[in-house]
């Protein structure tokens, strides 16, 4: 039997929290390990609770959620960090998934959509509520993506769409049966072929240019 998400929850609302708390304690594989109102607690119970998941809200009282990302990566790399806020518009999407968000849901996202889209981070895997998606890919896309794929190979182009769709280098690797240094070499190309930044924006990408679905 597999070790259960351990999940943060940092919202500034007490009802918000209590709410989250009381639903992610009667899913399955899942603990609430600590809560934060503010980024100060949140890096307090980062440290004591060692969660492997935070849900965060860009809004707290003393720093914005973008600014506490990078935080909460250099005390712990291998957080996740799944923004859970009420806004999806460029300028609160763009700043958070630069941060190194992995994930980007409203809070009215249905609380099953919510348990799974937890289970997806913590498997590796990204996930965006449409709107966050169609921000960001306005963003990143600076001229025409079917336009712009003629410039990788077949093989790019196959790692692009798995990108598209959350994989790991070490799922690339397997599905394509080439090693994983060949996929961080073609990830490198993909991401300089297309002005890209990083894996996020390549996901994107991906999606926006038709090679896997939304």
């Amino acid at each position: 039997m597999s070790d259960p998400v351990r999940v943060m929850i940092v919202d500034d609302h007490p009802v918000v929290r209590r709410g989250l708390r009381a639903f992610l304690e009667t899913q399955p594989g899942m603990e609430v390990v600590g809560e934060a109102a503010d980024g100060r607690e949140a890096m307090r119970s980062l440290a004591t609770g060692k969660p492997d998941l935070v849900l965060l809200d860009l809004h707290l009282p003393d720093v914005p959620g973008s600014e506490l990302i990078p935080e909460m990566r250099r005390w712990n790399p291998r957080v996740k960090v799944l923004v859970l806020t009420g806004f999806a518009d460029r300028r609160e999407v763009v700043p958070a998934i630069q941060a190194g968000a992995d994930g980007y849901l409203l809070k009215d996202t249905d609380p099953d959509q919510l348990a799974d889209a937890i289970r997806e981070l913590a498997s590796g895997r990204t996930v965006y509520a449409q709107e966050a998606a169609a921000a960001l890919s306005a963003y990143v896309s600076g001229g025409d993506p079917i336009e712009s794929l003629t410039s990788l190979t077949t093989r790019e182009r196959e790692v692009l769409a798995g990108l598209g769709q959350g994989w790991s280098n070490a799922r690339l690797a397997e599905e394509l049966f080439v090693s994983e240094k060949t996929v961080k070499t073609h990830v490198s190309a993909v991401l300089r072929k297309l002005g890209l930044n990083d894996r996020t924006q390549a996901a994107l990408f991906a999606v926006k240019s038709g090679l896997v679905d939304t």
